[in-house]
């Protein structure tokens, strides 16, 4: 009989660092007086559920000294399957993950072709190591507004009228599924003998079915970051970085990771890592295939619905559930509310778009409820037909006037907003989700930004990161 995938008992025959921490939880008890971190010593009578299950790994999966290395053992599996000789597991997400490649592919103002659509913890990235962006875009998609991925050509230009630029930098898939073409865009850096690094934080399944594009190693990338905690089983803010390192120095990866990393991390949260990496191992296929057969009758369901675009084809994560309502005339953030409601949330919704994530703890049931519940969700609020508007956060046209290292340190004053035009911005601002900033330090404030930004907000989008998130006032740099 196949192994059940639901038995984690079984699962942590192939995962040391998971059955380290389930050895860990069942130490605890009475005769037992831990005299170290974490404060809460296993009991949940004082703050109750929140701490249920916290064990760190330094003194409660492993020892202090970290002698058993269930850690360096998990890591070193996860580098096999994914064919790196480079892992490291986050406890603090793809974001830590980012910076930690930025740290560790350049010197401070150093230039990297870097999409604009990036994450804005690529963009911090770039503040902390001191890199000098050159901003490529993505194509965008005319029938449904959104980005289409990034193309060869683009970044083949940016490479050649920056011939000192020292990385390529793309997030991808992005927020709503759409990817480039990995696979070109690695022939192209490596061409101009610079290796190409990948925010691939939504694609952890990428690879493991035959129906999924590669993952971005295997694309031939040399260095991606992934989020386990979003399609994978895994604890929020798991995340895992890996690179092949012929055209990236393992010592500087390794140093640029520690810095930017916690020295307690969870144990909870790296053998969530470890359980899904194994998981994924043993049962992937097939639950990625099973992933990608609700989804498949999702879309058949939802294209149903009379003017509704629903996202797939080439070019498209199969996995992924976006749909674009300006057909419909449904406003996404009303039918977003509605959907919580119902106990659906989404991950993503804007005026024109709603973005579901589909992940292997779905069952088949589970995925056709809530494409009925969408489906009846959106007719409620069907309206008259609009036209296609693509969000900011896609179509931004950014000028960089200092670098963002630059404008993050620099003297700052508060504006109101219309007076912020001409300025240059000392802050980000992003619509969140997808957290791509409208607005980013040192770039040239515009009205179009600002007017961009204003009509999100209007539209019930949550404006991320501005020090005054009402958007009366900016933050720009001081004459």
């Amino acid at each position: 009989m196949a192994p059940d995938p639901r038995d984690p008992l079984d699962l942590a025959a192939g995962a040391p660092l998971f059955a380290a921490y389930l050895r860990a939880l069942e130490r605890r008890g009475p005769g037992q007086y831990p005299m170290m971190t974490p404060g809460h010593k296993g009991r949940t009578d004082l703050t109750g559920a929140a701490v249920a299950g916290d064990a760190a790994l330094s003194g409660g999966v492993d020892t202090v000294k970290l002698a058993h290395g269930y850690l360096l053992d998990a890591e070193r599996r996860a580098a096999e399957l994914w064919g790196a000789d480079f892992c490291r597991f986050s406890v603090s997400g793809s974001t830590h993950g980012n910076q930690a490649l930025a740290l560790a592919v350049g010197h401070p103002g150093d230039e990297v072709v870097v999409s604009r659509t990036l994450h804005r913890s690529m963009l911090l990235g770039l503040v902390l190591a001191g890199l000098r962006p050159v901003w490529v875009r993505p194509r965008i998609d005319p029938a449904t507004g959104l980005p289409a991925g990034v193309d060869a050509a683009t970044v083949s230009e940016a490479l050649r009228d920056h011939p000192r630029a020292v990385a390529v930098l793309v997030g991808d898939p992005s927020y709503v599924g759409t990817h480039s073409e990995i696979a070109t865009l690695a022939d192209v850096a490596h061409g101009a003998g610079v290796p190409l690094v990948v925010d691939a934080a939504w694609a952890a399944h990428f690879g493991f079915h035959p129906d999924l594009p590669p993952h971005a190693l295997e694309a031939g990338a040399d260095a991606l970051v992934t989020s386990a905690h979003k399609v994978l089983p895994a604890y929020s803010q798991a995340a895992i970085v890996l690179a092949r390192t012929a055209r990236l120095d393992p010592d500087r990866l390794g140093r640029a990771f520690e810095a930017t990393c916690t020295t307690s991390p969870a144990g909870q949260i790296l053998a969530s890592i470890d359980a899904s990496r194994a998981l994924l191992e043993r049962d992937g296929e097939k639950l990625a295939g099973q992933m990608l057969d609700s989804v498949a009758a999702a879309r058949r369901r939802l294209a149903a619905v009379p003017g509704l675009g629903v996202l797939e084809g080439p070019g498209v994560d199969p996995a992924k559930l976006a749909v674009v309502l300006a057909g419909v005339g449904a406003h996404g953030v009303a039918v977003e509310g509605d959907l919580m409601v119902s106990g659906c949330p989404v991950e993503m919704a804007d005026r024109d778009t709603i973005t579901a994530l589909v992940t292997m703890a779905d069952s088949p049931g589970d995925v056709e409820a809530f494409g009925e519940i969408l489906a009846r969700t959106i007719e409620a609020h069907r309206g008259a037909p609009r036209r296609i508007v693509p969000a900011a956060s896609w179509t931004v046209q950014a000028e960089m006037v200092v670098t963002p290292r630059e404008a993050f340190f620099a003297d700052a004053e508060r504006v109101p907003a219309a007076a912020a035009v001409g300025r240059v911005s000392a802050e980000l601002v992003a619509p969140y989700p997808p957290g791509i900033p409208v607005l980013a330090p040192g770039e040239l404030v515009t009205a179009e930004a600002v007017d961009a930004l204003s009509a999100a907000a209007a539209d019930g989008i949550r404006i991320a990161y501005a020090a005054d998130p009402t958007l009366r006032t900016l933050d720009v740099l001081r004459r």
